[in-house]
């Protein structure tokens, strides 16, 4: 068991940017009963909002009746030594070509990528506020107080 305290925007900007995978979550009334969903995603990150691209199904369709949803992302090296970065957010479809190759920019970098078919949805999770949490173990704690 450690001790749990506030990770600082510093510490939060480096997790958002260096995690390969977040998990989104979302709910929609009409979608899935209402229950709400987490999913994994690789995805870019500019700073202010995760970009990411894929085909439509349950997320997109969620995501488009209630475009609210909450972004996670963590690193964890045992129980009692992990961060953890939640954002809450607005899920926005980039759908002119301009806005739609800055969000694959922001994905991919310059360099190559896969063929993005034209039926694949890009967007991006525009972040409202993010917050986060790290724990060291209880002999490390005096170091953070």
């Amino acid at each position: 068991m450690g001790k749990i305290f506030v990770l600082d925007a510093a510490g939060i900007e480096e997790l958002l940017a260096t995690s390969l995978v977040g998990r989104i979550a979302c709910a929609a009334p009409t979608v899935n009963e209402g229950r709400p969903t987490i999913v994994p995603l690789a995805y870019g990150y500019d700073g202010a909002a995760a970009y990411a691209v894929g085909p439509i199904g349950q997320k997109i369709r969620i995501m488009r009746e209630q475009p609210l949803i909450s972004f996670e992302v963590d690193s964890a090296e045992a129980e009692d030594r992990w961060r953890s970065a939640v954002a809450e957010g607005v899920y926005e479809e980039l759908t002119d070509p301009v806005t739609r190759e800055a969000g694959l920019r922001v994905i991919f970098g310059d360099g190559s990528r896969p063929h993005i078919p034209d039926t694949h949805i890009v967007y991006r999770l525009r972040f409202t506020a993010k917050t986060g949490r790290f724990e060291v173990p209880d002999d490390e704690a005096h170091l953070y107080e």
